[in-house]
């Protein structure tokens, strides 16, 4: 390889590793591997910065816009009550709910379909008796499915689409990658269905916990010094070991007590960490004489005031919080909410929560005004920050309005009567215009983290391609996979693509491995069309972890799930998937 390709390599290489262990955000983390290689003269600045000019990242801007105006109207919820009623079987009913958000996410963003969603889906479950672990993941999934089978179904297929139109090919257009991509989107869909109540244990969610659960939140109380509960025992107190909640740790003089008992006496000032098992309880030690939370002096007013209300959030990948304690951040005064739990999949947080390390997934229970949910719906903070109990939300006047438009832009594209990029801009202008949305609503509704990640990842592009580390990893794949021929060197592409995927964003994962396509395309004899459909679908193929597609991570703390559980799900899930985009596309 040529000096610039290994220097390339090595970039890619600590850019990828620098997202696996999150110890800096993904935009800053493309910017700076962008920046080194223009230094390094590895590109020149137009081939650095091109992706920014590029309409993909443009229309996926546009495209959040409307889908936050599809949700703030309602437009689907006629959809939701529908999917939602009736009874039947387990499978009869996840047929019913992922079948409807895959044919939705063809045509919306999947992000803001899972955030509606999921609240509704926990509470029907919680009413029918099931575990939400049953249906978040299979409906995740079902969506990720359905947005690979058109253009705008997701902003994997229309970075793809840029690349293409950055070497002067033609972009894809609104229903190329159907063909392909509905058998796909078929077969899985039908796994998801069959495999789900064999493969998905119950699993209860922070919500669920919070009522009857296995105790997996922590609550931190100060003994209020001649209190009514100041020389009282902890059984005295009704938290012992089979009481409702129980002490788990108990600090006293900045030291932790070795051991405690039901006949362990309870001393003024002591902090003690309790683990509860409902909502109610965690209210209640709340509002229990003699009890204060350890949170106290951050609270922003009297805790139960009619303003507050209690909220779950879902800390994203990529979070600033990620890696930090909530004392780090001053949670309290920069968030404007007091966190009173927090609940991690698997394990029971022990300690200070204050000073624990926070975790995407984590999910924290805390109080807040009713506008904490507004404020940081549309920021990387949080990937889900949803209110508890929250009622449905209502369908407006204007619900007909904006599905009009958004059928507007699909058929418009479908006859290409206009691009794409100039039907989703108008479809913005036009949500804004009729008053579904205002300016700073539309603007806080960008997802501007995904749309920097999608410009710098035209600039790596630009260096595998450029450097010739596209050239030398089609050679690669041609001495690994090249023997079984055209499908063999397409295996090759399809599963370097899903593994770069699981670790880091699946629009990085795609713009990294389409030159190297493109190459091993020309090598074979392949249509490079067919091979970047291949790459767009394979790139879109995120089962395997929860934190390597949005929605997956948005239903990972609010099912309860453990990490393995995507592993047992996903894999007989991304197996066939990949078979059958290996198949379809060599048969093109």
């Amino acid at each position: 390889m040529t000096p610039d390709a290994w220097v390339t390599l090595a970039v890619i290489v600590v850019a990828v590793a620098v997202l696996v262990r999150d110890w800096v955000s993904p935009p800053a983390t493309f910017i700076a591997a962008v920046v080194v290689l223009l230094v390094a003269g590895v590109v020149t600045p137009e081939q650095a910065f091109k992706g920014f000019s590029n309409p993909a990242p443009v229309t996926v801007a546009a495209l959040y816009v409307l889908a936050r105006a599809v949700e703030r109207s309602g437009a689907l919820q006629p959809l939701v009550h529908a999917t939602l009623g009736g009874g039947g079987s387990l499978r009869w009913s996840l047929a019913r709910l992922t079948t409807p958000v895959a044919a939705a996410s063809a045509f919306f963003n999947n992000t803001p379909i899972i955030a509606m969603l999921t609240p509704q889906i926990r509470e029907w479950a919680d009413r029918r008796g099931h575990s939400a672990s049953r249906y978040l993941m299979p409906v995740s999934f079902a969506a990720i499915l359905g947005g690979m089978t058109t253009l705008i179904g997701t902003s994997t297929n229309l970075v793809v689409s840029g690349l293409l139109q950055a070497q002067g090919q033609a972009p894809f257009t609104m229903f190329e990658l159907t063909p392909i991509a509905l058998p796909v989107a078929a077969m899985g869909l039908l796994l998801t269905i069959g495999l789900s109540p064999k493969l998905l244990p119950d699993r209860l969610s922070p919500r669920r916990e919070a009522r009857t659960g296995d105790r997996n939140f922590t609550v931190r109380m100060r003994i209020v010094a001649d209190g009514p509960l100041d020389g009282k025992t902890v059984a005295e107190g009704g938290f012992t070991e089979t009481g409702v909640p129980s002490v788990m740790e108990i600090e006293r003089g900045g030291e932790w007590l070795s051991e405690h008992s039901p006949a362990t006496a309870l001393r003024g000032e002591d902090l003690v960490t309790f683990a509860g098992r409902r909502m109610e309880d965690v209210r209640q030690l709340h509002e229990r004489p003699g009890l204060v939370s350890a949170q106290e002096p951050h609270f922003p007013s009297e805790f139960g005031s009619p303003d507050q209300e209690f909220f779950e959030a879902v800390v994203a990948q990529g979070s600033p919080l990620v890696g930090r304690t909530l004392a780090d951040t001053r949670f309290s005064s920069y968030y404007q909410a007091v966190v009173l739990a927090i609940h991690r999949a698997g394990e029971l947080v022990r300690g200070k929560l204050a000073h624990t390390p926070l975790r995407p997934g984590d999910t924290l229970l805390l109080i807040a005004d009713q506008g904490f949910g507004d404020r940081w719906r549309d920021r990387a903070d949080f990937v889900l920050a949803a209110r508890m109990d929250a009622p449905s939300p209502r369908t407006s006047r204007k619900a007909g309005l904006v599905l009009a438009i958004a059928g507007a832009i699909v058929v418009g594209a479908g006859l290409g009567v206009l691009p794409i990029l100039h039907l989703s801009l108008i479809g913005a202008l036009a949500v804004v215009g009729i008053g579904v949305l205002r300016p700073g609503e539309a603007k806080d509704a960008i997802d501007f983290d995904v749309i920097v990640v999608i410009g710098a990842a035209f600039g790596l592009a630009a260096a595998v391609e450029s450097s010739g580390l596209g050239h030398a990893g089609a050679n690669l794949v041609a001495e690994g996979f090249g023997r079984f021929g055209p499908q063999g060197a397409l295996a090759g592409i399809v599963l370097a693509t899903v593994a770069l995927s699981s670790v880091i964003t699946n629009n990085a994962a795609a713009a990294l491995v389409l030159p190297i396509a493109l190459s091993t395309a020309g090598d074979f004899g392949i249509d490079p069309r067919t091979a970047a459909v291949a790459v767009a679908l394979a790139a879109s193929a995120s089962f395997l972890t929860p934190v390597s597609y949005q929605t997956n991570l948005m239903v990972y703390g609010p099912g309860g799930y453990h990490f393995g559980d995507y592993l047992r799900l996903g894999t007989p899930l991304v197996i066939a998937v990949l078979v059958v985009i290996i198949s379809a596309t060599v048969s093109l």
